[in-house]
Parts: C-alpha cells; structure tokens; sequence
C-alpha cells in the first residue's frame, strides 16, 4: 500500500514536472514564434546601420566628391569627402565627415594604371580609404628587379600610391589534405544556395574547375556533388551542385566548431572597419576587420579583382569558408599571407557578386528585414565545415544555432535556447526541473539526446 501511494506520488511528481515544463516552453516557444513573425533584421544593429549610412552619402554626393566610408571607432559612419560642402551634408545627416585630398576617381584611376603595368604575381593592391592612398604590398618572393619595376609605376601615377613589403607568400589558401575533398585537394564549403530547383555550395573558385567531383570527409567519404561553374581567376567563386539536389536540414546555418553554428539570414557589403568572422575547415573560427575593398591579387595561378581585404586568419584547406558579421553572408575565402599562429591579411570574393553572377540566393528559413539578399525558405544542414574553434570571448557574430541535429525537433530547439526568447516562461521550467531532474525519465530522455548529438552527422 505504502509502495503504491509511492509509485502514486512518484508519478504525479513527474506529470507535474513534465507539464510545468511543456508550459514554460510553451511560452518560450509562443515568444519565439512571435519574434520569427517580426524579427529584429540585422539592419537594426549599429554597425550595419553605419555601413549603410556611409555607403548612401557616398552614392548621393558621387565619386568626384568623396572617397570612401567607413565605421569609425565610436560605431559611426566616418565620409571621406573632398570640399566643404559635402563635408556639411555628411554632418547633416549624422556622419563623421573628413576632407581628403583625393577623390575616389583619382584612387580608381590609380587603380587601373597598376592594372595596366605588367603582372608580377606576389602583390597586391588595396584602396586604403581611411589614408586616402593605394597601398601597394609584395610578398617575400617578388623579386628585387620586379620591386623597382614596380616603385617606378607607383611613383609615375602619385605620391598618394605607397610601396610596402609584406611577410609570407600571396597564396589561395587550398591544400592537398583532407573538408570537402576533390583530386585537387581540400578546400571549405561556404553558404548553401539554391536557383529554386537545385540546392548548390557556394564556395572559391580556384578550389576546382567545371566538373570537379567532391566528397564530404567525416561522413564516410560519400560523393556530396560536382561543381556546376566556376569563375577563376578574375574573380575567385563556383558552385557545387549537391547530387542529391538538395542541401538537406539546416542549410542556413554555418558551423563555427564544437557542434555550434551560426544562422545566416541574408547576404550584404562589407564595410570598411566592420568586425568580421571567418570559419574553415583547417583553422576553425577566427575574427578580424575589414581593412579595404576592391582589392587586387595576383596569386601564382592568376589575378584577381574586387576583393575583401582583412585582418582575419586563414590557413591552407580554409578556401570556400564563409565570411559573415551579424549572421549577414559577406564572402567567401580566397587566399593570402601568413597563418593563425603569426597573424596575416586574408581576402574574400563578395558574396553578393558572386550570388548575382552564378543566378543563385542563399538558403535562408526566415528573411530578415534589410538583408541584401533573400532566399527561398528551404531549411537543411550546415553548408560549412565545422572548424576547431569557438567564438572568440565575447563575441556575437550572429543568432546561434546548433548544427548536430537533422531533426525539426533540433531546430525548435535551437530557437527556443535563443536568450532573446526566454520570457516568463524561464520561471515555470526552473521550478519544474528541480521535480523532473529527480526522476529515471529524465536521465533516459538526456541519454538519448545524448546519443543522437554524438552520432548525428555534421560538415567537416
């Protein structure tokens, strides 16, 4: 009888835990769905509000008239500007306005003149907006006769074109190791787009050429796709079409490493001194600036233009991975100089250009107010390889997001664990786990998860 109205109480304990715990969950959930049906866009944060402010002066007072923007130090829009009177309409509108000598049609021309003189792989040119100067770098392999070569060009356009040295080589960051692999080596998947019929990866294009075939390490080597196009060089991006047609569950999310990601909701333009991420398959996650725009490359196996210039890491086998900043799609991994251990300056292909080109969008489940780019809602797993890293101490670089589980289950999961979520209903599941912890089904419910969460399969 005792054991009874034990076994009685026992149960009760646990209906009653279970339906505190469903209803505080329920009002998370209510909160989440709430804040999917009216998200707060990526636009509504600081930095991208001044990226956008700066890039609108620019586009409203031209080329002739300015030079570039950037986010300054205190999260404003900084306008180089080149008379007063555009220095008054950059204040007006609530920017930082800093009268320089040239404008940005002088550094374009600049630009093309160095175009225009002959290659010499190992360097590279980048308009420094915040200097009002071309910076010129060469790598430890340009020779001593092509240095002179090429100060001679720099001194005949101006004084404002600077010659520096840089350690390390300019190389595309692609390897003959092992996260996507192909017979010419391993590079990183970026972002998973789609045309509206056919799920693809976008990632560099030097990673390999038309038809390229390429296997998923760490799922038992099985063939992901082959690549569909490709641009390099000139630009550096392609396409991998999956095999399968489709990227699968959680597709808009890249992983960051630990069996964490991150849920990309749009793609846009980097700005100059935007706080960036950048995950791949060799070196994880890592973060930096971006130091200048339309950059110029000439790698060994070719030239490329309009690139992003960083201060991020980037190592060999990390080619494809995904820039991004505030859950915003920014570019893919191109090459550089250095590694993770000594520092170096990274470049990216845009996303956005490289979207526009190939007729593709990103895989998104939930288009956010201001992104540059939307995308059908097609969900699927991550289309980037997990790195070894986690985000770097107090860093946000956008909604997190877990990237181990295939299941509609997992991604409710990942909303609800969003802090930006948790209500009143936080207060209910406190007091009903304390019951629910005690009790044999809750220790055989986590041992289940816990389970599916080690041999559930991921990228890289």
């Amino acid at each position: 009888m005792r054991h009874a109205r034990g076994r009685a109480v026992r149960r009760a304990t646990r209906l009653t835990a279970v339906a505190g715990l469903l209803l505080g969950t329920a009002m998370i959930a209510q909160g989440a769905m709430a804040g999917e049906a009216a998200p707060r866009g990526p636009a509504e944060s600081p930095a991208v509000r001044a990226a956008a402010t700066g890039a609108d002066l620019v586009d409203r007072l031209g080329t002739a008239r300015t030079a570039g923007s950037w986010i300054g130090a205190d999260g404003r829009a900084v306008v180089a500007v080149t008379d007063a009177k555009a220095a008054d309409a950059v204040r007006r509108a609530g920017a930082e306005a800093k009268t320089v000598r040239h404008s940005m049609d002088e550094l374009r021309s600049a630009a093309a003149a160095l175009r225009a003189a002959p290659r010499v792989p190992g360097t590279a040119w980048v308009t420094d907006y915040r200097t009002n100067r071309v910076t010129v770098e060469a790598d430890g392999g340009v020779s001593a006769a092509d240095w002179t070569r090429m100060s001679r060009v720099a001194h005949g356009i101006g004084a404002f074109v600077r010659m520096q040295r840089t350690p390390g080589r300019f190389t595309t960051r692609l390897n003959g190791a092992q996260p996507i692999l192909s017979t010419g080596g391993r590079c990183s998947a970026g972002f998973n787009v789609t045309d509206g019929r056919t799920d693809f990866i976008l990632t560099a294009g030097h990673c390999g050429p038309t038809g390229s075939i390429w296997f998923a390490e760490g799922q038992g080597g099985g063939r992901l796709g082959r690549t569909a196009g490709s641009s390099f060089p000139g630009h550096d991006f392609s396409l991998v079409r999956y095999d399968s047609g489709r990227a699968g569950q959680g597709a808009d999310v890249v992983a960051i490493g630990g069996g964490n990601g991150v849920r990309i909701t749009g793609a846009g333009e980097a700005a100059v001194g935007q706080r960036v991420f950048r995950s791949g398959s060799t070196s994880g996650l890592h973060e930096g600036e971006v130091t200048g725009l339309n950059a110029t490359v000439n790698y060994p196996e070719g030239t490329v233009t309009g690139l992003i210039q960083t201060t991020v890491c980037a190592e060999p086998g990390d080619s494809g991975g995904p820039l991004f900043s505030e859950g915003i799609a920014l570019g893919v991994t191109s090459g550089g100089s250095g590694d993770c251990t000594t520092g170096g300056t990274t470049f990216f292909q845009p996303a956005p250009e490289a979207l526009t080109a190939l007729g593709v969008k990103l895989i998104v489940t939930t288009p956010r107010r201001g992104a540059a780019q939307g995308a059908a809602p097609t969900g699927g797993s991550s289309g980037a390889p997990a790195g070894g890293a986690g985000t770097p101490a107090g860093a946000s670089p956008g909604a997190s997001a877990a990237v181990t589980g295939a299941t509609t289950a997992r991604t409710l999961l990942a909303r609800l664990s969003n802090p930006a979520n948790i209500g009143p209903g936080l207060l209910v599941i406190g007091g009903s786990l304390i019951a629910l912890v005690a009790t044999r089904w809750i220790r055989t419910e986590q041992d289940r998860r816990a389970f599916r969460r080690h041999h559930a399969s991921m990228w890289g």
